[in-house]
């Protein structure tokens, strides 16, 4: 899926929930012993570096309690 149909499908209600599940599942599975002992790349730590110095690309009055 483009970048920019991700960010479109994320703003639905259903999306939203995609999304978060997919957080979820995500660190669910980093969290395991096994996965955290395993080294992580140089080139994945940039990568991920850069993307958390993005500024955020949601207006924050759209989040729904």
């Amino acid at each position: 899926m483009r970048p920019e149909r991700q960010h479109q499908t994320w703003r639905s209600e259903a999306g939203s929930r995609l999304w978060l599940s997919g957080l979820i599942a995500a660190m669910e599975y980093a969290e395991q012993p096994e996965i955290r002992r395993e080294p992580i790349g140089t080139e994945t730590l940039a990568q991920l570096r850069a993307h958390l110095a993005l500024p955020a690309s949601f207006p924050l009055s759209t989040l729904r309690h």
